[in-house]
Order: C-alpha cells, then structure tokens, then sequence
C-alpha cells in the first residue's frame, strides 16, 4: 500500500484528499502546515507527497527545499494562482509535478498513480529497455532503435533524451537540462533546447511536427511522454 502525504492548509481540500485517496487503497497522511508535513515526511517516508504552497509557517517553497536535502520523494505541488515563470522556479527546487486549484479529482489522482509508478519502477528497475511503440531506447547500452533499424545519437543528442527518459512523464525544465547536459554557465541559452528536440524529434517521432513523445510546454521545459 502507497503511502501519500498530503500538505494542505485548507480543512475542506484535505478532507477530500483523504477520501479520494483513501477510497482508492492509498495510506493517507494529513499535515496542515510546513513543520508537520516535513516531520511526517522523516517520520514516516511517504511515496508521495501533495504540497500546497500556501501552508503556514513554513511555507510550501521551503518544504520542498527541506525535502530535497535528504530524498527524492515525488512531490506534486497544489496552486491556486502562479505565473509560469513562478511555476518554473517552483519545479526548478525539486518539485516533481504541479496541479491548478480548482483541480479535477480525476486529474489529480491520475498524476498520483503516475509519480507513484514512475517512484516504484525506478526503485527496482535499473537500466530499463523503454519502448514507445514509435522507438525503442536501452539506457544501459545507450543505443536507439526506430522500426528496427539503429538510429545514431549524437553524444549531446543522447544526453538531452536520456535526460527526459530518467524522468519519464516528468516536467524537465530548461534549466534543469541546461545545467544537466551543458552545465550551469549554460543556464541563459534556451536556444540549445530548441535546436537538438527538434533534432530528436526528426528522428524519432512518426510526425515531428506533432511529437507524440517529446513534448514542449512552452516556457517551461520539455516532457517525455512514452
């Protein structure tokens, strides 16, 4: 049974939490500010975690921070009201995923089942053969292959996709991938993104010009859906 932590100052919000969540097999822990849910988080080492930004005291950017110092639990955070680039700095700390306030139930648990997912895949899988049924990538043997045939990379070709792929189903964000393949004096050059995704996508998307796979969402980052 997955454990969710959910953060959440708002009475009414977290009671509904609890029920979805609970209703579909989840432990469920309740936390109404910053300090309870980072002591419930070393406590008790939940699968996820869902963050309201706003929580008193401590507030929802210095959780993630005090998360991020010791694990790599998926946090999802919750926001009424942020601007992408806000939105941006918030994923730039450590964040995971977000959802929009009001947000459909529905949406929220699908994320939750797939941060759950991609957390317990990663934990036990090491070096994963992913196939999109468009192409297929061994990350052990850094090797591609499109309707059978191989598909040669470039080294930084490699880097940018192997990069999405770790963090499948994950917002990658310009700086996150800047600093990850080109290093942090690289963080100012957006540019470079636009150049080799489009150069992935010509050669592993069926429609480039409508990837299916590798996504952009525009000033943000870029997503590998598989």
């Amino acid at each position: 049974m997955a454990t969710i932590l959910v953060a959440e100052d708002d009475p009414q919000i977290a009671r509904a939490l609890q029920i979805n969540l609970s209703a579909r097999g989840y432990r469920v822990i309740v936390a109404h500010d910053g300090e309870t849910a980072l002591h419930a988080a070393a406590k008790l080492t939940p699968d996820a975690v869902l963050l309201d930004l706003g929580l008193p005291g401590i507030d929802g950017c210095a959780v993630i921070e005090g998360l991020r110092t010791w694990t790599w639990v998926p946090i999802i955070v919750l926001s009424a009201s942020l601007d992408p680039h806000s939105m941006v700095n918030v994923l730039d700390l450590g964040a995971d995923d977000y959802v929009t306030k009001p947000f459909g139930m529905d949406e929220l648990l699908a994320r939750v089942r797939a941060v759950v997912r991609r957390s317990t895949v990663t934990a036990v899988v090491e070096d994963p053969v992913i196939d999109t049924g468009s192409f297929t990538v061994d990350l052990s043997a850094k090797k591609v292959w499109r309707d059978g045939a191989s598909v040669h990379l470039t080294p930084t070709e490699w880097a940018v996709l192997e990069e999405l792929l770790r963090n499948q189903g994950r917002l990658v964000t310009h700086r996150q991938l800047l600093e990850r393949v080109w290093g942090p004096e690289y963080v100012g050059q957006a540019h470079y993104l636009r150049v080799y995704v489009s150069q992935l996508r010509q050669k592993l998307e069926r429609n480039p010009s409508q990837p299916r796979h590798l996504i952009t969402e525009p000033g943000m980052g870029h997503r590998f859906v598989p």
